[in-house]
């Protein structure tokens, strides 16, 4: 019995210490988190499929599962998971300093300064945007648009300073490094975003006042909208196209994505998209969201597609489209209806691929094959063509060949406002483009 006994706590010994293994982070997996310190990483184990992070805060060791495959996501997750905790740890020394000196009310105790970091404030200002979000004022893109400018420079910069240590010059330097690589109205953005920390460390009586901030001018390069000829000519591409294998087959990558060998062929999905945005308004973000449940096939006095599409950039209202739309989506549904893949939850483009970021970059890769075929990738003034160039091209020609349009309708309808279309697409519209309005003439009543 007592053999039994000893191989018994044997076998459990053995066991634990596979367990444990199992759990220990993998050295050639641990990987620091740029811009942050070297306590915060992320590493593998054993027993996940998905990266780890691990943090040494106040004498504690934090670790959580990112819950992602992806070095990048998991890398902003850890980013994330560090604000929180450093916000948190300031906010509990915060609240356990009143305590203290509400219940020794008899002894005087020294103020004690709250040293937020600017990542701390970051968190708690990014906490404040995500409740309004939850409260309808502000949108769920621009909250990820805010995640995203915040990680990629503005927290690598300055996580670890003091929010007072951010004056003129630093966000003067600030503005010249980034105008190196972006446009004057995305370094803007950027701007504003610091400003929001720094807003966010004032009200929390970390800086007195708000330091001055470099005046940016802003510069619009209008996206490059397509002619007729040219949309004609890059559908056509798309079609003939559509089947082959791309040319690049053996470096299809991009920074946040690799094409698997299962899309190496253009989709029929390609020429759908161009024939669909150009006819709907649409933006190439719903392209990854839009489902048959979305849309309605109306025919009354005129025959067109009703999409109601999830709410991007605080506009919930349904898009009309052209009668074309209707054609090209009713010609997909026949297309698909052996497939399966025509249910209320499934989606327009690419519904087999359930990663729809990584679809929409699939769709991205070959209209720019289609783009690099037809020789338009640059606009007539040096401007880089996307898929974007296709709701641009949907709205100039509304505004072209629309009669009697108005703009508040149009902008409306594309989910933007009179402004944007004013500034970014009207811009485009040449007087000799519209010349048959320009030399119009009133008819004259004969009494």
């Amino acid at each position: 019995m007592h053999a039994i006994y000893t191989q018994v706590a044997q076998n459990q010994s053995v066991f634990n210490k596979q367990a444990r293994t199992r759990t220990v982070p993998i050295p050639s997996s641990i990987t620091p988190v740029p811009g942050y310190p070297d306590k915060l990483v992320v590493f593998k184990i054993a027993a996940s499929k998905y990266w780890q992070t691990r943090c040494w805060l106040n004498g504690v060791t934090h670790r959580k599962s990112t819950k992602t495959q992806s070095l990048r996501v998991a890398q902003s997750v850890a980013r994330r998971f560090y604000e929180q905790l450093v916000a948190g740890a300031y906010t509990q020394t915060h609240t356990a300093t009143r305590t203290h000196s509400a219940l020794h009310t008899a002894t005087p105790v020294a103020p004690v300064a709250l040293k937020y970091t600017f990542a701390a404030v970051a968190a708690q200002m990014l906490n404040n945007e995500h409740a309004r979000v939850q409260r309808g004022e502000f949108s769920s893109g621009s909250l990820r648009v805010l995640h995203n400018r915040i990680d990629a420079h503005i927290l690598p910069r300055w996580a670890m300073h003091s929010p007072a240590d951010v004056d003129y010059k630093q966000l003067l330097h600030f503005s010249q490094h980034l105008s190196s690589t972006l446009s004057s109205i995305t370094v803007s953005q950027y701007l504003i975003a610091v400003r929001k920390v720094l807003q966010m460390a004032v009200h929390l009586g970390v800086m007195q006042h708000l330091p001055q901030f470099p005046k940016i001018k802003i510069v619009t390069v209008p996206r490059g909208a397509f002619t007729p000829t040219e949309y004609w000519r890059i559908l056509r591409t798309a079609r003939r196209l559509c089947g082959q294998q791309h040319p690049a087959t053996v470096n299809l990558t991009h920074k946040h994505f690799k094409l698997r060998p299962t899309e190496y062929r253009m989709p029929p999905d390609v020429a759908w998209v161009i024939g669909f945005m150009v006819n709907s308004f649409i933006r190439p973000s719903d392209l990854r969201t839009l489902k048959h449940r979305h849309v309605e096939v109306v025919r009354n006095n005129s025959t067109y597609l009703r999409l109601t599409l999830p709410q991007t950039k605080l506009h919930g209202k349904p898009i009309v489209t052209l009668q074309p739309a209707v054609r090209l989506y009713e010609h997909m549904l026949r297309v698909r209806a052996h497939t399966g893949l025509t249910a209320a939850d499934d989606y327009l483009f690419l519904p087999e691929l359930k990663d729809r970021q990584y679809a929409q970059f699939v769709l991205a890769y070959y209209f720019n094959w289609v783009l690099a075929d037809t020789e338009l990738k640059a606009g007539p003034h040096g401007q880089s063509r996307t898929l974007y160039s296709l709701r641009h091209s949907a709205i100039t020609f509304r505004l072209l060949y629309g009669q009697g349009i108005d703009l508040l309708t149009l902008a409306r309808n594309a989910r933007t406002s009179v402004d944007v279309i004013n500034n970014h697409y009207a811009s485009t519209v040449s007087g000799e483009q519209n010349i048959a309005l320009l030399q119009s003439r009133r008819k004259q009543r004969h009494t």
